[in-house]
């Protein structure tokens, strides 16, 4: 496939990595122009192009850039055919987002981001770490490997989105509508928990929506706690260890 991918952070960088190695033809892009990124980023074939490139004649668009962020890249997408998956990677945090009225009220982050671009939306991997999702994908039929639900409405957007779940090394999981993506959102029992395909579905089931928000700035206050910032990634070990904690 022909893969556009906008954004080259930590979720971004390994994407581009894992499915480029997987055969697909991916452009890779971010807002300071190709030049500025990173050779390790195009170590297993990805190329950086600008960002109209990367949306230009491509089968698959993933965005994987701040939520605040979105409305900006609308005009960037307006032109993209309707069959052209475009899948969302992101999660709301206001501190680095800053307050998103519509969402502190109890609109799905990701039905806000279909608002934005005003075009249907698939969501995944939002719901792993980004030291997980580097180190810890493992072939299809590893008894432990990890499970990322996936959210969408369209056939196409599931079936291909869980298709390049599966190939970045994890169990892809049909959670259902994009209206129940909240269920994999910060705070919940499936977000950066690191459960099986087997302890998945009872992890969805059992999230408390009324319960995410403060869940998730506890983590935020942790992370602060421990790292001095609410921006530096963890350690997988910690990071889920504290979701467990925090979330289940």
């Amino acid at each position: 496939m022909k893969i556009g991918i906008l954004g080259v952070g930590h979720i971004g960088k390994t994407l581009a990595l894992k499915l480029s190695a997987a055969g697909h033809k991916v452009h890779v892009a971010n807002s300071r122009g190709p030049e500025t990124i990173a050779a390790d980023v195009l170590s297993t074939g990805a190329k950086a192009v600008t960002v109209q490139q990367a949306v230009l004649d491509k089968d698959v668009i993933i965005i994987s850039i701040p939520l605040n962020r979105i409305p900006a890249i609308a005009p960037l997408l307006a032109g993209v055919p309707d069959q052209t998956v475009v899948i969302d990677t992101s999660n709301y945090y206001p501190g680095r987002d800053n307050k998103i009225e519509s969402i502190e009220a109890g609109k799905v982050e990701s039905i806000w981001v279909q608002e934005q671009l005003g075009r249907p939306v698939a969501k995944a991997w939002n719901s792993i770490g980004s030291d997980s999702f580097a180190k810890k994908g493992k072939p299809a039929g590893s008894l432990d490997r990890i499970a990322l639900s996936i959210a969408a409405e369209r056939e196409i957007d599931s079936k291909l989105t869980m298709q390049l779940v599966e190939e970045t090394g994890f169990d892809a999981y049909d959670a259902g509508s994009l209206k129940d993506s909240w269920r994999q959102q910060p705070g919940a029992p499936a977000y950066c928990t690191d459960l099986t395909l087997k302890e998945l579905p009872a992890a969805l089931a059992a999230a408390d929506r009324a319960r995410l928000p403060k869940r998730r700035d506890l983590a935020v206050a942790a992370f602060q706690e421990r790292f001095g910032d609410a921006t530096t990634n963890p350690d997988a070990d910690f990071g889920v260890r504290l979701s467990r904690v925090l979330f289940m």
